[in-house]
């Protein structure tokens, strides 16, 4: 099983014997797997290496500048990086090349640390995170508690709503806040919410690093801190990098658990650690499904239909009983407080962001009528991919830490941290989870579906009606049509509008309440203010609007664009700006 890894076995003799065209032939000793380093594993090593200057230049530029101190911890940091290129390429013993990879590993660490020291004052999601720490250190409410001078600087954005509001509320589970509580006992500010994350991101590192073949190490090294994009969602205090901690031990080996049909105490920890990980950020809801139907098909082909009910059924209470133990106090302090801000990303309709499909209706035509269908299209497809899960699971079974994560392309908020976050999972996966591993398990038998052209087609029907939603929600016009004439001004050399007059005609047979900003760029500003208009527009009405920019000024640029959102049907209508005239025409 290890040379399935790329681990392979050191054998105590002068020759190696491998089976090449129905012969036997045997090839030295010196370069057997077991004795010296493979240039697999040197590559990894050195692409772990190289890996480490990504972002170390802008560390060491903003450290001169700020904490000297760092800038020279980051310039030794330099020379180890290049002593681990050199040993990388020239050590001869397996042994030796393992501890490159510790050095590597090593600076990785240091270089985060260092990081951390210059950067943590966090996001909104580190400022909120602390801000609940705070109120449960003071035994106060954290759930269904706006706090909105929180928000509003550059680096502590705000999460807007479709309806014309915005969110200050916090919205995620617990676990982030409680551990980040006595941190924040010690240290009264953001810093105590990234410190977790960024200590919950070291921790998760070393773990992989350690559970992982040895070949496959470095590549944790690189993944998890290297390529520098975990460590600035650690900085700013994502939950979600607290989560991928926990589900790290669930993740490796994970076709292992419960096999002979008992759960035994890592299997035990396995489930705890997924439950603690459902407690701690909503993004591992979406793997704990696909999770228990691979280990369901597994050991069915292993045991059998009732001892793998039985098996699955110990993980999944095991996992339950543990998020009850974080979730207990704050359910039972407000409960309905506490179910509405743990599903508050779920159900708040925030305005479209990401890199996802949505960005056909919000980027690149005039909106749709039908934003729903992009969420109708992603729960399908959630749905499709389970079912696929049931049906292909000797295929698909590799992939299943992935899979979940594709559901967020077709959602309204697609934006790539759902994706990047948890890839040290698929890098487990690649590592610890063969498709062998699934060689034996129980699959639905499909009499009248056999055959490959048989099976693909019924994994397209899984997923079409999610790709029929896709469809309608793109291909959709706008609710509204608009004409636009502005007010222009000019503010310190810039020229800009003061206000917008807005004729919008409503072509749907709906009532609207429209709501409008600006866009340029990916990011909608705040809410412009409605100085005069009706609050809703009637099916197939027209109305005059005259909408101001926050702060009374907006600077045009290239392409800037006027929006009107609504929240129920969730609609986006979006419209150009005028070019502002030269001054000889103002």
């Amino acid at each position: 099983m290890a040379d399935a890894y790329g681990v392979g076995t050191a054998v105590g003799a002068e020759t190696r014997w491998r089976r090449v065209t129905g012969r036997v032939t045997s090839f030295p000793a010196s370069v057997a797997i077991g004795v010296g380093p493979q240039q697999m594993h040197r590559g990894m090593t050195l692409l772990a290496t190289i890996s480490l200057f990504i972002g170390t230049r802008a560390a060491w530029t903003t450290a001169m500048g700020s904490a000297p101190a760092v800038a020279a911890v980051i310039s030794a940091c330099y020379a180890s990086i290049l002593v681990c290129g050199v040993l990388a390429l020239t050590v001869r013993e397996r042994r030796s090349l393992i501890r490159v990879d510790v050095l590597v590993l090593a600076t990785a660490v240091v270089l985060v640390t260092c990081g951390y020291l210059l950067d943590h004052a966090g996001s909104d999601e580190g400022v909120l995170t602390a801000k609940a720490a705070s109120e449960i250190l003071h035994g106060h409410p954290v759930y269904g508690r706006p706090w909105p001078w929180l928000f509003g600087t550059a680096r502590v954005g705000i999460t807007k709503t479709m309806s014309g509001g915005a969110d200050y509320t916090y919205g995620y589970p617990p676990l982030t806040a409680l551990l980040a509580a006595p941190v924040h006992a010690l240290v009264h500010s953001t810093a105590a919410a990234t410190l977790v994350t960024t200590a919950s991101l070291l921790a998760s590192s070393v773990l992989l690093w350690t559970l992982l073949p040895v070949m496959w190490r470095s590549a944790a090294t690189a993944v998890c801190l290297g390529f520098g994009l975990l460590p600035q969602y650690a900085y700013d205090g994502y939950p979600a990098v607290t989560a991928l901690a926990l589900l790290v031990p669930v993740v490796v080996r994970w076709p292992d658990t419960g096999a002979g049909g008992s759960l035994g105490s890592r299997g035990l920890l396995r489930a705890a650690c997924l439950g603690a990980a459902c407690a701690a950020q909503q993004l591992a809801w979406f793997l704990a499904p696909f999770l228990l139907l691979g280990l369901y098909a597994v050991r069915r082909g292993e045991l059998g239909r009732r001892q793998a009910l039985t098996v699955t059924a110990r993980y999944a209470v095991t996992a339950a009983l543990a998020w009850a133990a974080v979730n207990a106090y704050f359910a039972v302090q407000d409960p309905a407080g506490w179910l509405h801000g743990i599903l508050l990303p779920l159900t708040q309709k925030a305005i479209l962001h990401g890199q996802g499909v949505m960005g056909i209706s919000y980027y690149f035509t005039a909106g749709s009528s039908r934003l729903d269908y992009y969420s109708y299209g992603s729960t399908l497809f959630l749905c499709g991919l389970l079912a696929a899960t049931v049906l292909f699971v000797r295929r698909l079974g590799p992939a299943l830490t992935v899979l979940p994560w594709t559901v967020f392309y077709l959602a309204t908020r697609s934006q790539d941290g759902y994706f990047l976050t948890m890839t040290p999972l698929w890098l487990a996966a690649a590592a610890t989870v063969p498709a062998s591993a699934f060689s034996t398990a129980w699959q639905p038998r499909r009499r009248r579906l056999s055959g490959r052209r048989a099976g693909a087609a019924l994994a397209v029907a899984l997923l079409t009606p999610a790709l029929v939603c896709v469809v309608v929600a793109a291909a959709s016009p706008p609710p509204l049509r608009m004409t636009l004439a502005a007010r222009f001004a000019v503010r310190h050399a810039r020229a800009g509008v003061t206000a917008v007059g807005v004729r919008a005609v409503n072509t749907t047979g709906t009532r609207l309440t429209p709501h409008f900003a600006s866009r340029t760029g990916q990011g909608a500003s705040d809410w412009w203010t409605v100085m005069d208009g009706p609050a809703t527009l009637g099916p197939h009405a027209t109305a005059e609007y005259v909408v101001a920019p926050p702060g009374g000024f907006r600077a045009l640029r290239s392409r800037t664009y006027l929006i009107a959102v609504t929240g129920t049907p969730m609609t986006i209508t979006t419209v150009r700006m005028p070019s502002a005239p030269p001054p000889s025409a103002r």
